[in-house]
């Protein structure tokens, strides 16, 4: 790509479509990089360059449609199934240097890698209206890039995740997400690695969840509200098997993923009668967990009630304690009030 990025495409077979012109390269920024935030043992990321990133355009300009005559888009294909670039505006870069001096805090690199993953090309829909071979190829597409970015390029942590709804700040309404590959693991998916390392946690958490919290099966792989949800209406997808991350699953337990996967969404949407925003994060092991590690496709929704969003305010922010209006199992009851077959 102009600049030096890398594009890829992923489908079922070819798509004999020439090659159109693309997006030029955007000027050159500041590098990002991280400081140690020294109280609560973490790093902070600082990537100026995001402030210029694309917001919402129509859909006229939207960057993540197919090229056509006359109109540049990030991907330079008149069709195709998914494809996966390297963002324009990144908060982690491969091989990053040049980290400022600051007084007093400690600095690094910003070593890592952001992609974006564009599920489609039609510019609406998303992952409850996507057919079901469509979602198995987004899964395959997951577990790929892990294994690039983490097994073949070294990362120690790769996050594969969706922004849904401007209510949490989406900047593009294409169907599409996001991977981050960082050079360290986050605290947040270290603490949930060492757990699991202790204790194989979420296989015993599948084997003994009560049927109020179970929302759909298949024979590879279940959906289900945690009993210690931490936003109304969370739903995880798990299969039923330790499997490390979604490159390590077997075909049936992709499909089995990605029918849950679709019915989850779409019970979601159904619940309040309009798409709801929320945030998916695909939970895979960081290097070296790989062997302890039980993966899940985590969904958080943002919205409590009808005209109600959830905001994480003063308590959550200020202590990490998360107030919750919607018990697990009473969320649990309304999703599965949903009918998922039903227009979402």
């Amino acid at each position: 790509m102009p600049g030096g990025r890398e594009l890829l495409l992923y489908g079922r077979g070819a798509h004999e479509v020439p090659l159109l012109a693309a997006l030029p390269a955007e000027p050159h920024a500041a590098a990002a990089h991280l400081r140690w935030h020294p109280l609560l043992g973490e790093w902070v990321a600082y990537a100026g360059a995001r402030q210029g990133r694309t917001f919402l355009p129509d859909a006229a300009a939207c960057p993540l449609c197919p090229a056509a005559d006359g109109r540049l888009g990030e991907i330079p294909f008149a069709d195709f199934e998914i494809a996966v670039f390297e963002n324009r505006f990144p908060a982690l870069t491969p091989g990053a240097v040049g980290v400022p001096d600051v007084a007093g805090v400690a600095t690094s690199a910003a070593d890592g890698r952001c992609e974006v993953v564009v599920f489609s090309a039609d510019h609406v829909g998303g992952l409850g209206t996507l057919p079901v071979d469509r979602l198995a190829l987004l899964i395959e597409v997951w577990g790929a890039r892990i294994k690039a970015l983490r097994d073949e390029a070294g990362f120690a942590f790769v996050l594969p995740f969706e922004n849904r709804g401007e209510e949490i700040g989406v900047t593009l309404h294409h169907p599409h997400g996001q991977i981050y590959a960082f050079s360290f693991v986050p605290q947040r998916a270290l603490k949930v690695a060492r757990a699991q390392q202790d204790a194989p946690v979420l296989t015993h958490l599948i084997e003994d969840l009560p049927h109020e919290l179970l929302l759909d099966t298949e024979d590879a792989a279940v959906s289900f509200v945690p009993g210690f949800a931490m936003y109304p209406y969370e739903t995880w997808l798990a299969p039923r098997r330790r499997v490390a991350g979604p490159e390590a699953l077997l075909p049936a337990e992709t499909l089995s993923l990605a029918r849950l996967l679709r019915r989850a969404v779409r019970r979601l949407d159904g619940l309040f009668g309009r798409p709801m925003p929320y945030i998916l994060a695909v939970q895979a092991a960081p290097r070296g967990f790989e062997e302890s590690f039980h993966m899940t496709v985590e969904l958080r929704p943002f919205r409590r009630d009808a005209d109600k969003l959830k905001y994480l305010a003063g308590v959550e922010q200020g202590t990490g304690v998360f107030l919750v209006d919607v018990p697990p199992e009473q969320a649990a009851a309304r999703l599965k009030a949903v009918d998922p077959e039903r227009g979402a």
